[in-house]
């Protein structure tokens, strides 16, 4: 006959010991089924968790970690405000300005690098211009900026300039042209930097960051020709 020890020093017959085994084994058996539970609650726990999402705050207000399912629901409301109003009727007379610039230079224009150029500007601000008639005509907005000094808009030319663009000729037309249009692009770049910190359509910011992005971008074209 077989015999053991229990735990207390005792001895156990075959009978018993046997016995005992079939305890233990139902006992781990009990537990393993009982931690594959734990670990498929777990595991379906962070399966409803889903993806984070980093929501950014307004303006001098810090970042917010958010689930997926919360960043759904708290979508963003883009409803304009008078920034994004007053940049877009400002933005379609200083892109005005622009488009009667760039008519001079076919006949007035020295080098076809300037003329090349002022063909780019033309192909992209007149587009431009009826996105933001056509933003404005969305919105109820008039399209014209009342009780604003048009003259006093970021890199705008006087009268005084243009009737000089208008006389000037060959290097001196491209000299001056040049000189203009950089400082236009630069009051450009100012108005879409200040309605992209101040105002709150998702539109407006797009129109806002291809000013930034394309006339930057021509900035240095304009220096290099210089």
């Amino acid at each position: 006959m077989y015999i053991s020890i229990d735990g207390n020093g005792n001895v156990m017959r075959a009978g018993k010991l046997a016995a005992a085994a079939a305890v233990l084994a139902a006992l781990m058996a009990l537990t393993a089924c009982d931690t594959d539970k734990s670990a498929q609650g777990s595991s379906k726990g962070t399966a409803n968790a889903g993806p984070k999402v980093v929501a950014p705050g307004k303006p001098g207000e810090p970042a917010r970690t958010l689930s997926a399912a919360d960043a759904a629901r708290a979508g963003r409301d883009d409803t304009p405000n008078s920034a994004d109003f007053t940049y877009i009727q400002m933005m379609i007379v200083h892109h005005g300005q622009a488009l009667e610039m760039t008519k001079l230079v076919a006949q007035r224009a020295g080098t076809e690098p300037v003329k090349k150029l002022a063909e780019r500007i033309a192909a992209a601000q007149g587009p431009e211009i009826g996105a933001m008639q056509g933003w404005l005509d969305t919105h109820g907005g008039a399209r014209k900026q009342s009780g604003h000094d048009h003259a006093a808009m970021p890199g705008m030319a006087t009268e005084a300039q243009l009737a000089q663009l208008r006389t000037a000729k060959g290097k001196a037309f491209d000299e001056l042209f040049l000189k203009l249009m950089t400082t236009h692009h630069q009051g450009a770049i100012t108005m879409a930097t200040d309605v992209l910190s101040e105002g709150n359509n998702v539109l407006v910011e797009e129109m806002a960051n291809d000013v930034v992005a394309q006339q930057t971008s021509e900035i240095g074209r304009m220096r290099a020709m210089s």
